[in-house]
């Protein structure tokens, strides 16, 4: 019997009808190109993949696919992919967020999506501002940041994403930048292909209300320098030179060596995304690049971790088929008349 395959898929083919309206030069444009190349290269047809976003510049993202989308209200897009990922566990799930939309109104439904190990991707778009209404810190704003909600500048500590979905214990944990193309489709693609919560931290510029937080990340000339790449089972090398390494100090205290007399490559860190205890993947989200440090640490990129664990949506369609199983599919007029309930006395209701 011949079967007939699926038409390949080309970027175009995600793209909608919608007008993209972002500020020119924002980051949002490569992450949408990059989205499109990304799910056009997995084989799955279009109709299988939904996205759903809540408010914030970010999320105007389903608009621009050509798939099934949701434009929820702002930091609840985990509880809808949670209904419709246990409603529909056949269908691709993604949420799209923000650094503001994500971890401050919505920051318990982010941390409870992950813990819980449902099968959705989680894309947070960090660009350490309120874009959308014009400008005011954010939860992942650094200190000292000066906007019109902190004209003194903010002295809250920032909120490090990365950290926050290692605590919460997600089994696929990454960090991207919005203009490294090549690098942020591979993870996008890895991202979709991980069975479990999968969370994507995309450095993302926002040209109008905080242009350039993230240039030491992409300015050719010292990003080799500010930038380490997570590669698994390799040691962690970095530098223009590629001279460089991170290297444990006693137990668990990090330092960044330069190889040569007395320092080889197998006294670096070897990275192992797959190991099961978070404890070296939190602590590579939390290098944090500082400048004015005698040897600042580079900001890690790439995937921090990637474990299997049984999801949330089929343990619970698993236990849905075993009490199916078990006593029957029931009516719902049967639940309603169970043995659950309670009488309000007339004279008391009348009262």
């Amino acid at each position: 019997m011949s079967t007939t395959s699926l038409p390949t898929l080309t970027a175009k083919d995600l793209a909608s009808d919608q007008e993209v309206r972002w500020c020119p030069g924002c980051g949002d444009y490569s992450i949408l190109a990059q989205m499109k190349k990304a799910l056009a290269g997995l084989g799955i047809p279009r109709e299988q993949f939904v996205f759903i976003s809540g408010i914030g510049c970010s999320s105007r993202f389903p608009y621009y696919m050509n798939t099934y989308g949701f434009h929820s209200i702002h930091g609840r897009a985990p509880t809808l992919a949670t209904g419709l990922k246990i409603a529909r566990p056949d269908l691709h799930v993604w949420v799209i967020t923000g650094d503001g939309d994500g971890l401050s109104i919505g920051g318990n439904h982010f941390i409870h999506a992950i813990r819980r190990n449902l099968d959705i991707k989680i894309i947070l778009f960090n660009n350490e501002i309120y874009g959308l209404t014009k400008g005011q810190y954010s939860p992942t704003s650094r200190l000292g940041t000066r906007t019109k909600s902190s004209p003194m500048g903010s002295f809250e500590l920032p909120l490090r994403p990365i950290s926050i979905a290692i605590g919460a214990e997600a089994t696929f944990v990454a960090r991207t930048v919005d203009t490294d193309i090549a690098h942020l489709c591979d993870t996008l693609q890895r991202a979709a292909r991980h069975k479990g919560a999968a969370v994507v931290e995309v450095y993302q510029n926002c040209n109008i209300f905080n242009d350039g937080v993230w240039d030491y990340m992409k300015d050719k000339s010292v990003k080799a320098d500010n930038v380490l790449y997570l590669e698994h089972g390799k040691p962690m090398i970095f530098g223009k030179d590629k001279n460089k390494g991170i290297r444990l100090n006693g137990k668990l205290e990090p330092e960044v060596v330069t190889l040569g007399p007395g320092v080889a490559q197998d006294d670096l860190l070897t990275h192992d995304e797959k190991a099961e205890e978070p404890t070296l993947a939190y602590l590579l989200s939390r290098f944090v690049h500082d400048p004015n440090a005698e040897t600042p640490f580079p900001e890690p990129v790439g995937v921090f971790r990637a474990v299997q664990r049984p999801t949330y949506d089929q343990q619970l369609n698993d236990q849905v088929e075993q009490v199916i199983k078990t006593k029957g599919a029931g009516k719902m007029e049967e639940l309603f008349q169970s043995d659950d309930i309670w009488i309000v006395p007339e004279e008391t209701a009348q009262s």
